[in-house]
């Protein structure tokens, strides 16, 4: 628009400038040195007008161009700004994205996992509803046989009563059996002998198959309410050899005395501490051996599976 304006400017006057028809037909007639003058000094300014719109169209351009130039300076850096940041930006998605992979690969991994477990944890809870099923019932059986048992224990209690009864009556009659004369009580059973504190009864059996191992005569004392005899004192150790009738040699009478854990031990637990061997003394305590009484002989170690007689033993009754 302002070079229009100059040029608009320039154009009217050169039109002002110019001379008229009639000033140019008098100055052909006429001619006039200053005319001519006037004539050139108006084409000068007019090419300098012209020159100058053109310079300053050529500023107006130039500064144009530059404000332009600046313009597409400022949006470049500011494209390269945000191609930048754009870049960053697909950066950090591009690592976000391999992170969320990765996160995606371990909760698939952890899924699996859970699933598997979840899994195993239904079997388990299959499996202890089951076993809490077979649990009630096995608590059903139990009461049921507790139950049972404690009817059972009734029983027994009410047998064990009438045993006693019967005991205490079997005790009654045999140490005390009835007679014309009333009942006569004894310190000892029926067959036991009286010695000292305790009653004796000795199985002088045939050799034959009547005689017992050393186990098997313990069983038929036992069978007897007493057991083989434990010597612990001179009376006793009288009574034993008093009561090893008709034996000598290898053929004697079981006691109560056998090698345990490579010690002579009696039937009551204790040691031997006061022995009466024969004159040659056993070797060193064997387990498999016991002691046999010979009258008037001794003791003697020989094999518990050996063929004896034996002696039983039992408290008298005191009253």
């Amino acid at each position: 628009m302002e070079e229009e304006t100059v040029y608009d400017e320039v154009k009217v006057q050169s039109q002002t400038n110019k001379p008229t028809a009639d000033t140019n037909v008098s100055a052909e007639f006429l001619p006039d040195k200053k005319a001519n003058n006037r004539q050139q000094l108006t084409c000068c300014v007019g090419i300098l007008c012209i020159i100058l719109l053109l310079g300053i169209i050529a500023v107006v351009v130039y500064f144009a161009t530059l404000s332009h130039e600046s313009e597409l300076m400022a949006a470049n850096h500011n494209l390269t700004n945000l191609n930048n940041k754009l870049s960053l930006d697909n950066e950090k998605l591009r690592r976000d994205n391999n992170n969320l992979t990765v996160q995606l690969g371990n909760l698939t991994q952890n899924y699996t996992v859970l699933e598997s477990k979840i899994t195993n944890l239904t079997a388990d809870v299959q499996n202890l509803n089951v076993e809490v099923q077979n649990l009630t019932t096995r608590n059903l059986q139990l009461e049921t046989q507790r139950k049972n048992l404690a009817e059972q224990i009734e029983n027994m209690k009410t047998n064990w009563n009438k045993l006693n009864v019967s005991r205490a009556q079997w005790s009654i009659d045999a140490y005390c059996p009835k007679t014309n004369n009333g009942r006569q009580c004894k310190a000892c059973l029926m067959n036991f002998e009286l010695s000292g504190s305790n009653c004796y009864v000795f199985y002088n059996v045939a050799p034959s198959a009547d005689r017992k191992t050393w186990e098997e005569a313990r069983q038929v004392c036992r069978g007897k309410s007493s057991d083989l005899v434990v010597v612990h004192s001179p009376e006793e150790k009288d009574a034993l050899n008093k009561y090893s009738v008709d034996s000598s040699g290898t053929n004697g009478y079981w006691f109560g005395l056998r090698a345990e854990g490579g010690r002579w031990k009696w039937i009551d637990g204790s040691n031997l501490t006061v022995s009466y061997w024969t004159p040659q003394p056993p070797p060193t305590a064997t387990d498999g051996q016991c002691v046999m009484s010979v009258q008037n002989v001794g003791w003697r170690s020989v094999s518990c599976t050996e063929k004896q007689r034996w002696i039983c033993e039992k408290k008298a009754l005191s009253v």
